[in-house]
């Protein structure tokens, strides 16, 4: 008797589920995307997703799939579910190259690995792959709306990855591995060149130069620190440190 009721139950749940499919397939691309749409502007990301997914699913040629593509990419990320959007945007951007909506793919793309940004102590790929949408997205689509805060998110990522690049080199001249550090330091001053890091980095491997006795050397990346950050604290810790 309990298996036959347990057959039954699962019967009734194959049923439902099937109906349930078959009443979404009946429905318009449109009234499917709208469904979405409304679920969205509810904020019930969940039901969202459910309702791009079917239409994506059930009409993979229509416009309307574009559409619940990236809408369904967009609920993600209002999610925090960075890896189902990354998916999401992949796909898109590889499906449709010349849509309307690729920039804003791209550009949504590094928001997801923008905020999963780690503090300058950790690995910082998701900090890479962010500065590389970013400029993809510019190499790509210079006209785009996007372009003014992709550039500005840059310059949020130069500081950052020179700030990770001070931290290391930090951590060599405390331990007076200054050869070490010293590279650190000037790999910020080649590669980060825009980025707020520059006058300490010069300051460090000013200070870097005079504890290895190479006063000379030391007195010119003072000076140069001085030159272009006349005002900076570092600019007079500098010069304060090649006099004494």
């Amino acid at each position: 008797m309990k298996r036959l009721l347990v057959v039954l139950m699962a019967g009734m749940l194959v049923a439902c589920a099937s109906a349930k499919e078959s009443a979404e397939i009946e429905m318009t691309p449109e009234a499917q995307y709208l469904k979405g749409y409304h679920a969205f502007q509810e904020k019930d990301f969940d039901v969202a997703i459910e309702a791009f997914d079917a239409v994506e699913q059930n009409f993979p040629y229509s416009e309307w799939a574009e559409r619940a593509q990236i809408m369904m990419a967009y609920a993600q990320y209002k999610q925090n579910k960075y890896p189902d959007a990354l998916l999401t945007l992949d796909r898109f951007i590889q499906l449709h190259p010349g849509n309307k909506n690729t920039p804003y793919a791209l550009y949504l793309k590094g928001l997801c690995y923008f905020e999963q940004m780690s503090d300058v102590t950790r690995e910082q790929e998701m900090t890479a792959n962010a500065e590389q949408s970013f400029h993809e997205l510019i190499a790509r689509y210079p006209a785009s709306i996007y372009r003014n805060d992709a550039e500005a998110k840059l310059v949020s990522i130069q500081n950052h990855l020179a700030g990770k690049e001070m931290e290391i080199g930090r951590y060599y001249q405390k331990r007076a591995d200054f050869t070490a550090a010293m590279n650190r330091f000037q790999q910020v001053l080649k590669n980060y060149p825009d980025s707020n890091q520059m006058p300490e980095a010069y300051y460090r491997l000013t200070a870097c130069y005079k504890a290895l006795g190479m006063n000379e050397q030391a007195e010119k990346i003072a000076n140069t620190l001085a030159r272009k950050y006349e005002n900076s604290e570092w600019s007079q810790k500098a010069l304060r440190l090649v006099k004494d």
